[in-house]
């Protein structure tokens, strides 16, 4: 038997690396089990062509993403997100919208590979970077036997796996 699909939201505040990343991601390896989301504080308004080049090398979907608000799931309407993971320290430190239905969250940070200067190979081996530990997070999270879980224990699983190698942590909010 199948559990039921599970909507995911990936938060990031451009929506135009990490949290696309962990989009494709979670497209590809949780099909049939998940839908995935992303959206940003602040969205960019563009896809960073690195994101999209590392995500075709590895064999996962780099075409029809867009960079969104992430008040587009906070509407009446938009689908009712199950969890909700923040991908880089400045959109955990925001405050988010309220999101309907109660999502799980937990902050999933990691380095911004688009803030690497340099040359393309260095800005490419940061984003293979992101990729590598995006995709061990989602894997962990894939594998959790999450309807036999109760909502502590979830939690604390989740929060667990934001910690694992490749961690950043959320820089507090500007009062």
């Amino acid at each position: 038997m199948v559990d039921r699909i599970y909507n995911v939201l990936f938060l990031c505040t451009g929506n135009s690396a990490r949290s696309i990343l962990a989009e494709s991601i979670l497209a590809k390896d949780g099909a049939g089990r998940f839908r995935a989301f992303s959206a940003g504080s602040q969205p960019k308004g563009t896809i960073n062509p690195f994101a999209l080049r590392v995500l075709g090398s590895f064999d996962y979907p780099a075409e029809g993403f867009r960079s969104k608000g992430w008040d587009e799931f906070a509407q009446p309407g938009a689908p009712i997100m199950d969890f909700v993971f923040t991908v880089c320290d400045s959109a955990a430190g925001e405050t988010c919208p309220v999101w309907p239905g109660r999502p799980m969250t937990a902050h999933w940070g990691i380095e911004d590979p688009a803030a690497v200067e340099g040359a393309d190979i260095e800005k490419e081996a940061a984003f293979v970077a992101a990729f590598r530990h995006l995709k061990n997070r989602i894997s962990i999270f894939a594998a959790l036997p999450i309807a036999s879980l109760d909502r502590l224990t979830l939690s604390s699983k989740l929060t667990e796996i934001g910690q694992l190698d490749g961690a950043t942590r959320p820089r507090p909010s500007a009062a």
